[in-house]
């Protein structure tokens, strides 16, 4: 197994950083490493807001409610961007359509290629990160506090940091309920590695250092997807210029 491989599957999250910001050269090879993942159509439709002002931060956190977002060696937030190319239309004598459901998906998959090549790539320089979706809280804020024009929207952030934990490693869900060949299968294929993941996930609740607790894998995303959050996103991207189609 080479020290790629190594890095991508010992990935984990970690919330506790080192009160030390990143330096410059840090933060331009992580947003560099960033721009080089692939890119539908070459659009490149997103943008990277590095938020360095403390009351900026501190508002952030507010909306998040975790401590972590204020506290990190550098804080990015990922926004989906079809500001630069509605501004070059204007300039041109082109007329470009970012409303569909299609261009949104587009600059969300675009953004999200970029932010795991910014993780990787911090992780390889013995960095600590943590995704943040937690910024879509309160989406509308988001927006005020970043200025972001119509074209834009911020769809999560990430928190960067020199780590003062090792953090716990959360085992995945096996490959055989996750890859599958040729169709789909029937539940019951999959059900029994389905249970003798959620033993898996017990165990790790229950031994690991830090809020110990007796749960399973199933429990925990039934709870989490049987309540309805953001509900405001919707009306705050048609506001912003998507989803018109």
């Amino acid at each position: 197994m080479n020290e790629t491989i190594k890095l991508l599957q010992n990935h984990r999250s970690l919330r506790k950083f080192e009160e030390r910001a990143l330096d410059q050269d840090t933060i331009h090879i992580l947003i560099k490493s960033a721009q080089q993942a692939s890119t539908s159509s070459y659009v490149q439709a997103y943008s990277i807001i590095g938020i360095t002002d403390p009351e900026k931060k501190k508002a952030i956190r507010e909306i998040s409610t975790q401590a972590y977002v204020e506290y990190n060696g550098h804080l990015f937030i990922f926004v989906v961007d079809y500001n630069r190319h509605k501004q070059l239309a204007s300039r041109s004598d082109y007329e470009i359509k970012f409303n569909s459901t299609e261009s949104l998906l587009v600059g969300i998959v675009d953004a999200a290629l970029a932010a795991e090549n910014m993780a990787i790539a911090a992780e390889s320089m013995g960095l600590g990160i943590v995704f943040l979706g937690s910024i879509r809280n309160d989406a509308a804020k988001m927006i005020e506090i970043l200025n972001l024009p119509e074209g834009t929207f911020p769809i999560f952030g990430m928190a960067v940091g020199y780590p003062v934990e090792e953090g716990s490693f959360k085992e995945r869900l096996p490959l055989e309920a996750v890859y599958f060949e040729n169709e789909y299968p029937e539940f019951e294929e999959v059900k029994e590695s389905l249970n003798d993941y959620d033993e898996t996930v017990t165990q790790y609740y229950k031994t690991r250092e830090e809020n110990k607790r007796n749960d399973k894998w199933s429990r925990q995303v039934m709870k989490t997807l049987s309540k309805k959050e953001r509900l405001d996103v919707h009306d705050v991207l048609k506001n912003q210029g998507f989803l018109g189609q």
